[in-house]
């Protein structure tokens, strides 16, 4: 009886298989393909155009000794902390006091409306958040600058933007901005499958908010796990904001990789150093998804014992 079993599974999953071909050539024509020529690409000096010289790993070398890649790389390490941490932690303790707390106390109407609130820059086009931003922080004509004048501290009036040592952290405040409704909605969404009598338990035996609050983060790890791998993904490769805001400037005070890759492929023409940049932070992203998915399945496995 098993063996037939087995023999009427291997039917239906063989019946299947024709289905995955199209996304299988899809995959291997968008992504598959031009990723392989963007390796070759990266051993070549090319500007795009004629006949490519085969160079070897010299791309590879100038990336490590090129003072603006590391800057660039820098910058995205920073980026991580304002995509990822900022709005994981803030965006988790929304979500228990949504969930435990405000839910409680208003309708589930006003509940939806401030979780769409939150939630509604997730759904803004990315160059559309970015120009209005642009205009806010416009140092001449900005909301800010004129809320800042209008209170009487027009002396902090500033080329948020425009400036060095103010540019970088006006991007990351808007991505904190940006990026909050991401990881709200996840542990949300999470929070629902936490069984209250645990939460009610708690609070019987005294637990104050912030207990609740580790309780329930220990609960939804597998969540948060997601949430860090998609959001740290997100900000190695981040290009829109910046691209938008402040092209990389001023100098390279907001440069990332993704930007500098782009300045070498369609500014400078230089093609093969452009897809050495591209290459390194792609192996960087696989590494890093590895790694999470390892510590996702160890964690599964300790749960299961």
């Amino acid at each position: 009886m098993e063996t037939l079993l087995a023999t009427h599974k291997e039917r239906l999953n063989r019946g299947y298989a024709p289905f995955l071909i199209p996304g299988l050539l899809l995959f291997v024509l968008v992504i598959g393909l031009p990723f392989l020529m963007s390796i070759w690409t990266s051993f070549t000096k090319w500007n795009g155009v004629g006949p490519q010289k085969f160079v070897g790993f010299d791309n590879y070398i100038k990336a490590f000794g090129d003072t603006t890649f590391w800057a660039s790389f820098t910058n995205n390490l920073l980026m991580i902390f304002a995509v990822t941490v900022v709005p994981g932690i803030i965006g988790l303790a929304l979500a228990v006091f949504l969930f435990d707390y405000f839910s409680r106390r208003f309708s589930p109407g006003i509940t939806a409306v401030v979780k769409a609130g939150i939630y509604l820059p997730q759904i803004l086009p990315v160059a559309i958040a970015g120009i209005v931003w642009g205009w806010i922080l416009d140092p001449n004509f900005g909301a800010f600058n004129g809320i800042l004048r209008a209170v009487g501290l027009g002396d902090l009036a500033h080329d948020w933007l425009g400036s060095a040592d103010t540019a970088l952290l006006s991007v990351m405040a808007i991505m904190v901005w940006f990026q909050l409704g991401y990881p709200l909605v996840i542990f949300l969404a999470a929070l629902q499958r936490v069984d209250p009598q645990v939460m009610e338990a708690a609070a019987l035996d005294g637990a104050n908010w912030w207990h609740r609050f580790r309780i329930v983060s220990y609960l939804i790890r597998p969540e948060i796990l997601v949430v860090v791998l998609t959001t740290t993904v997100y900000a190695l490769k981040l290009f829109g904001p910046i691209y938008v805001l402040t092209r990389g400037g001023p100098g390279h005070a907001t440069i990332v990789p993704s930007y500098f890759a782009y300045q070498n492929f369609f500014e400078k023409a230089n093609v093969g150093y452009g897809s050495a940049i591209a290459t390194l932070m792609t192996l960087i992203i696989l590494g890093l998804t590895i790694l999470f998915l390892r510590v996702q399945a160890q964690q599964e496995k300790i749960e299961e014992v």
